[in-house]
């Protein structure tokens, strides 16, 4: 997939942020979590990501969602039953709950932790009957019963809580038995050429480093989270959007406006502009395509896992099979 477009406003000033503070967790339903990303701060970049900087709507960011949307919608068409109840788990506007067909699904509920980000659209794009409510993603089984929904999917959103683990079990007692839950996220490798270009530039420019990107979850932590979290028959597999932008300041842009600037507690706020030009021409020297754009890579784990139902079928036992893969191959 890729971005063309004019570059446009040339200068630019983009937030940075440093390594996180860690404090404890005071939530009453988190056990042993730690306070990573400013949750606050976070509901307010998605508030302000509704309207585009330039005034223009933000729709025009909307590319990835859909994207990685379309691609969990392929997954979800794979399981051959109808659903009378989904979950859109940190749904935004709705980029997944759009693709919902009326023969697949009977009622979506969109929840997410931005009033205007969750009411940016209207019921009129949406082909299945809608319920949206606004409500922190961390605080699931507050605003969502247990064993109500058929299945809970979320789509580039877990990224952002600070309690993982304690979301997923929350997930999974929300479900009803033999309910699925299906997730996209960002892995550890994602923005990796934007993370090298802009370290090696404060090396160079400040004499030191500092994160620039968010701490994301690694692809093999995720079939672990989910066995904990008491999913049965659960799957993992990773997948990269590769983007191209003409130059890194059009994606430090984009990133901004899609609401996914950087939430770390104590973050910086200011990166000096000799340092981000470095960047810039640090990217292109090290990743740049031979017309002059640059490339952007995005890993995707998606992941599935269902609630326990007696009427499944157990995985076998390892050993078990009965042909040799030597022979098939």
């Amino acid at each position: 997939m890729h971005l063309r477009r004019a570059v446009q406003n040339a200068t630019r000033s983009f937030a940075s942020h440093s390594s996180p503070g860690v404090v404890p967790n005071q939530q009453p339903h988190v056990m042993n979590a730690f306070q990573v990303f400013d949750r606050n701060a976070k509901k307010l970049q998605k508030d302000r990501s509704v309207t585009h900087p330039r005034g223009s709507s933000s729709t025009t960011v909307d590319y990835l969602r859909d994207e990685v949307a379309d691609r969990l919608m392929e997954r979800l068409h794979d399981i051959k039953r109808e659903f009378k109840t989904l979950l859109d788990l940190g749904s935004g506007p709705g980029h997944f709950s759009k693709l919902l067909e009326a023969n697949k699904v009977g009622m979506v509920t969109m929840l997410d932790s931005s009033a205007k980000l969750l009411h940016r659209d209207p019921d009129s794009e949406f082909e299945v009957p809608v319920e949206r409510i606004h409500a922190d993603e961390e605080r699931l089984l507050e605003a969502i019963p247990p064993n109500s929904q058929e299945a809970i999917v979320s789509c580039l959103n877990l990224h952002w809580v600070n309690d993982l683990p304690g979301v997923l079990v929350q997930a999974e007692r929300a479900l009803k038995p033999d309910g699925v839950f299906m997730c996209a996220m960002f892995g550890g490798e994602t923005l990796f050429e934007l993370r090298t270009a802009l370290q090696l530039a404060e090396v160079d420019r400040e004499g030191g480093i500092s994160p620039h990107v968010s701490p994301m979850t690694q692809s093999q932590d995720m079939s672990n989270l989910l066995t904990r979290a008491e999913f049965k028959l659960t799957a993992v597999d990773v997948d990269e959007v590769q983007i191209t932008y003409p130059s890194m300041w059009e994606l430090l842009d984009d990133i901004r406006s899609m609401g996914e600037s950087n939430a770390i507690i104590g973050r910086r706020n200011i990166i000096h502009r000799d340092t981000l030009t470095a960047a810039s021409a640090i990217y292109k020297a090290l990743h740049g395509n031979p017309d002059g754009t640059i490339p952007a890579t995005f890993q995707i784990i998606y992941m599935i896992g269902w609630k326990y139902h007696p009427s499944q079928r157990p995985a076998l036992k390892r050993g078990a099979g009965k042909v040799n893969m030597q022979d098939i191959l």
